[in-house]
């Protein structure tokens, strides 16, 4: 799936994650606070986005079901999409914040190194992140 909701001069968030709940809830508190939104459930949708519509910040899941082209397995998670992220021109830049399940301890020295701005654990706190965005994009919606 890929949906944009697009507020006219507003700044780009790409949200990554392949829970629709979370995609929804996640993308109307990102329009009520001023963002356009992009929605990828998927790897290569993201990538896809990332090269088209260059995101001012992105947020990231770590997990997501294998695609049918993927037989790689575990090697193309949120990781895979960090690293290709860092080693792009265009998109090496772009303030990623994780959203997983998964604990963030057993993480976060993973994603340290790569520049990663913050780590929230599902379910989210809308507000908490909200602010952190806020924050990672100079206070500009």
């Amino acid at each position: 799936m890929n949906a944009q909701t697009t507020v006219s001069g507003s700044r780009k968030i790409l949200l990554v994650d392949d829970n629709l709940v979370i995609q929804l809830t996640v993308a109307q508190a990102l329009n009520k606070a001023g963002y356009q939104v992009f929605t990828a459930s998927d790897i290569s949708t993201t990538l896809g986005i990332v090269r088209r519509e260059k995101p001012d910040l992105i947020l990231l899941d770590l997990t997501f079901p294998l695609e049918s082209g993927n037989f790689s397995g575990a090697g193309h998670d949120g990781f895979f999409v960090v690293e290709w992220l860092r080693r792009t021109p265009e998109s090496e830049k772009i303030p990623i914040i994780i959203v997983s399940g998964t604990e963030p301890a057993k993480y976060q020295n993973q994603v340290a190194a790569k520049g990663v701005i913050a780590c929230f654990h599902k379910p989210l706190n809308h507000e908490e992140l909200l602010a952190t965005i806020h924050s990672a994009l100079g206070g500009k919606a």
